[in-house]
């Protein structure tokens, strides 16, 4: 295990003497035609690009994504975003002991509590195909990457038992819309909360940087999704069709427009029930980490954020401090 100073603790203009998790790298060129490596490094708390103007071939050619690599520099800044200026780059060594799983972010929950938590929604499923279904999709084999893949790449939920913590906080939110409207089918729309990212256990490759599998770019999470509800469902006796269209309807359009991906849009209460709960989860989670980047500067705007296509303004204004103040996982 490292003993290093965090990325997102160290001030511009310090130094920078790291081993850090090579995310990116890319040659790119100038509009004066000089080609240039861009590189994303990062650790637990922070990613950040870097580039090399000169004398980067033999390095390019000597590392792939997901690597370790010592770099040694100081902390920059480029219109307004820090980055790292670099002095010098290399490969670590296998004799340095460090791996890449040393740099991947990690739920701050408890994995332990996580799973307790997801198996036991399992069995409060009442309805027999929709219960023996998840229990042939969640097996051990399964849950085992289930639990441990992010939610996302980059934007909302990515690191280490993302995807889990993301499900579980759908799941919730799921729940409580349930007790509100009674018309929604509880377990219809449970079920679809568990499944619609499914498919990131293969999209995803996590055991270096996060990046997209060959299968991930070719199919999507949510094909890969709906074919596992669909195969697996036909080792249930008697499981409805209509049950089973439902279930893949949730799953395709979960994403809420065609444009996002979904090949379908929301056409029932559970459908749109999920997209919208997915939605709030995401966004709140991006939009906090986001905001946490800037924590403690002067400036309460973050940079323009593409994805969320605004800035975010950090008002301060921190939650009334009591002892009842506790949230739904406390």
């Amino acid at each position: 295990m490292i003993n290093q100073k965090e990325l997102s603790q160290i001030e511009k203009g310090e130094k920078i003497d790291h081993y850090l998790l090579l995310k990116k790298c890319e040659i790119k060129i100038t509009k004066t035609n000089k080609q240039y490596l861009f590189l994303e490094l990062g650790d637990k708390s922070l990613t950040l690009g870097a580039n090399l103007w000169d004398n980067f071939e033999y390095f390019y050619k000597s590392v792939i994504p997901g690597d370790v690599v010592k770099v040694a520099g100081n902390m920059d800044e480029f219109q307004g975003t820090p980055q790292i200026k670099i002095i010098s780059i290399s490969k670590a060594k296998a004799a340095s002991g460090v791996s890449s799983e040393d740099f991947l972010p990690v739920s701050k929950r408890n994995i332990n509590e996580m799973e307790k938590e997801f198996y036991s929604r399992i069995e409060r499923i009442i309805n027999p195909h929709l219960k023996q279904l998840m229990k042939l999709i969640f097996n051990d084999e399964n849950f085992k990457k289930y639990s441990k893949v992010p939610a996302g790449k980059a934007w909302h939920h990515s690191y280490i038992h993302g995807l889990l913590e993301h499900t579980l906080e759908i799941i919730k939110i799921c729940d409580l819309m349930c007790d509100i409207h009674g018309e929604i089918n509880r377990d219809l729309l449970v079920c679809g909360a568990m499944m619609h990212d499914f498919g990131k256990t293969e999209e995803l490759s996590f055991d270096g940087a996060f990046d997209y599998t060959d299968k991930g770019k070719l199919l999507g999470h949510i094909v890969i999704s709906a074919m596992y509800v669909n195969e697996e469902s036909k080792k249930i006796s008697g499981f409805p069709e209509e049950l089973k269209n439902c279930l893949l309807h949730i799953i395709l359009s979960h994403q809420g427009k065609l444009e996002y991906a979904s090949p379908v849009v929301p056409k029932t209460l559970e459908a749109i029930t999920l997209y919208q709960a997915d939605e709030l989860s995401a966004k709140v989670n991006a939009y906090k980490n986001a905001l946490s980047l800037g924590a403690g500067s002067e400036n309460k705007w973050t940079k323009y954020i593409s994805l969320a296509a605004t800035d975010l303004y950090n008002h301060g204004l921190l939650p009334d401090v009591n002892s009842d103040a506790k949230t739904l996982f406390d």
